[in-house]
């Protein structure tokens, strides 16, 4: 059985990472491991004594610790209920096996410990500290996205249902990666596939994107492809919204300075620039 991966804070975006995830999990029989991690100064009481000038009396020092460790156990409980609410939501949609893990530490080194037996790893486009701003979870992602070594489904602020799927294909191995697991996994079928690529339409260009939609096609799906010129980070959100999309598909991070392939070092500015949830495969 797959497994799969959801890291949730408590933020805005939790309920959607917990939507997509049972979306993913139910279409993949998944089981799924529900995470979410308290970062040290939350989880762990605060020394205050290099704060109180000298003579200050052992009680405040008493007093604050007690208050450090106080806030500590309602983070606790709170982080609990969170997980418990997600899971809740996740088993609406009928999956049955749902863990809740709780943890202390740092976020990506959670996940990498964690990840070593999923499949598949969900998280949300921002975090607790402010829904649309770099904080939390969100100022982690591009880190995450580099560092993970699984698929990561980046959750949109509110889930949809997702009947038609993009793929941002460039022709390099992430892409070609992209295409052999969507023709291979249940989480694709029976969903409409369009194939996008911003480039010049050359001999070369064309033949990589024909080969991958035959694969595609040989494989069951329902896949169409287009060349679109222009720069990617304005190309695809484009076609994103022209053709409704669902979902977006895109290889992970790549070297290439070239502007008119997909993805590469855009991956972070497509994420922001579409609003609708991205699968980033390795």
């Amino acid at each position: 059985m797959q497994k799969i991966l959801a890291c949730i804070d408590g933020s805005v975006y939790s309920g959607s990472v917990a939507d997509h995830t049972g979306w993913a999990a139910s279409r993949l029989e998944a089981c799924v491991e529900l995470l979410q991690v308290l970062g040290r100064r939350e989880a762990v009481s605060q020394d205050h004594s290099g704060r109180i000038v000298a003579g200050a009396r052992r009680q405040l020092l008493e007093e604050l610790a007690s208050l450090d460790a106080e806030r500590a156990k309602l983070l606790q409980r709170q982080g609990w209920l969170d997980l418990e609410e997600a899971a809740s939501r996740i088993k609406t949609v009928g999956v049955t096996e749902v863990t809740p893990v709780l943890r202390h530490g740092d976020l990506l080194e959670t996940l990498d410990e964690r990840e070593r037996t999923a499949d598949l790893l969900v998280v949300g486009k921002r975090g607790e500290a402010a829904d649309f701003a770099k904080l939390h979870l969100g100022s982690n992602l591009e880190r995450l996205l580099r560092a993970a070594r699984l698929p990561v489904l980046v959750a949109a602020r509110a889930f949809k249902p997702i009947n038609r799927v993009m793929l941002a294909f460039d022709g390099r191995p992430s892409a070609m990666k992209a295409v052999e697991e969507m023709s291979r996994s249940p989480l694709f079928a029976g969903l409409e596939t369009a194939l996008v690529t911003a480039a010049e339409p050359t001999a070369e260009v064309e033949r990589k994107l024909e080969a991958a939609t035959a694969e595609l096609l040989a494989a069951g799906l329902k896949a169409t492809s287009k060349i679109l010129p222009g720069p990617a980070i304005r190309v695809i959100p484009e076609a994103v919204g022209s053709q409704g999309a669902d979902l977006l598909v895109m290889g992970a991070y790549g070297h290439s300075r070239l502007r008119t392939l997909v993805i590469g070092s855009t991956t972070s500015e497509m994420i922001r620039a579409c609003r609708i949830p991205i699968l980033v495969y390795r």
